[in-house]
């Protein structure tokens, strides 16, 4: 058999190799987002007022016999709880595969720049001080605060992003200097918080899905449909990054642009989501690793996995602060720290290991 003839053999294996990995991903894929729609479910089920299988189902569904009082515990409590975890999962997840990719570090995450400690400051100034933007609702005067903080910490990282020779080791310490900072400013609003200001603001910094409701629901989901096609569009520039800057370059990418417009993505799905529930830590680091681990790094499928998995994540975790300590509902952000710790330690062995 001469090479040409060769040739054509390898061809259509190959073809077939790339089909069996394209059906294999998008069927895990399916599975992921079949296990958030129970994982949905069993979160509605789950919680104080102990709703059983069927009248769950029955009020969710609008069927059955129900009661008013198990159709206002669903619909006006459950659903938008729930909701703004699925939402809360998938704009970390999706926010921390970007950033990852974008740093070349396996171990960032969408607070990594500093956006957790700013938007705890902004939340700290209103809480504390008192202040907030003029004609903002007092009920929303802590999630503006959080918001407006954290998105300037990265568009001062946008910034810095669009000079000439600023590399990614750059961004990093910049980031982790403007976290060192508003830590700082923090530690002052916290010393001479009152104790009842003092209070508040702690159990905000600890995460909380408990604030849900229509409103902000609305609009951590406009903001993720809005990120997403662009997020998508730019998925086979982020594979082709993954493989390193200058061969990206040789192919054409505008690492620039490509930059700016991740960072800004990832300013606006972190802030919004710390504005609503707080700071949730880890969900943007466990997210995208799991779902590297089941469909690689093509972005194509990267970036819809690790939005699902994020989902699942936030929504066991919601059903975990609910069973954990009955009669109590824990932070969320305590959850996701206690599963992502570990996590996170076993990254960084297996960095260690890499490196060696």
């Amino acid at each position: 058999m001469n090479k040409s003839e060769q040739g054509s053999v390898k061809l259509p294996d190959a073809l077939n190799q790339y089909h069996r990995a394209r059906q294999r991903r998008i069927l895990l894929i399916s599975a992921i987002v079949l296990a958030g729609i129970f994982a949905f479910f069993i979160d509605l089920m789950v919680g104080p007022a102990g709703l059983g299988f069927q009248e769950t189902l029955n009020a969710f569904l609008g069927t059955g016999d129900v009661s008013r009082r198990t159709e206002v515990i669903i619909w006006q409590v459950r659903v938008p709880t729930s909701l703004m975890a699925v939402l809360v999962g998938a704009a970390l997840a999706l926010a921390g595969t970007e950033m990852q990719t974008l740093l070349s570090n396996p171990l960032a995450e969408p607070f990594t720049l500093g956006i957790s400690s700013c938007a705890a400051l902004g939340a700290a100034v209103a809480i504390v001080l008192g202040v907030s933007l003029p004609f903002v609702p007092v009920s929303w005067t802590i999630s503006a605060n959080a918001f407006l903080f954290a998105a300037l910490s990265l568009v001062a990282v946008n910034l810095l992003a669009g000079l000439r020779g600023v590399n990614r080791q750059v961004l990093i310490l910049f980031g982790i200097a403007l976290g060192f900072t508003a830590g700082a400013l923090l530690s002052l609003l916290q010393f001479i918080a009152s104790a009842d200001a003092l209070q508040q603001l702690v159990f905000w910094s600890m995460g909380s899905l408990a604030r849900a409701d229509k409103n902000n629901v609305l609009i951590l989901a406009v903001v993720v449909m809005l990120c997403v096609p662009f997020s998508f569009a730019a998925s086979w520039r982020f594979t082709i990054l993954h493989l390193g800057e200058e061969r990206a370059k040789s192919l054409g990418v505008n690492l620039k642009r490509l930059r700016l417009m991740s960072l800004l993505r990832i300013s606006l799905l972190s802030a919004t989501a710390v504005a609503f529930v707080g700071i949730v830590g880890f969900v943007g680091l466990v997210g995208p690793h799991i779902a590297r681990m089941l469909v690689g790094d093509d972005h194509r499928y990267l970036l819809p996995a690790s939005m699902s998995v994020g989902a699942v994540v936030m929504l066991l975790a919601s059903v975990t602060s609910k069973m954990l300590v009955p009669g109590t509902l824990l932070p969320i952000g305590i959850v996701t720290a206690l599963v992502g710790l570990p996590v996170f330690f076993m990254l960084i062995l297996r960095q260690s290991g890499a490196g060696r």
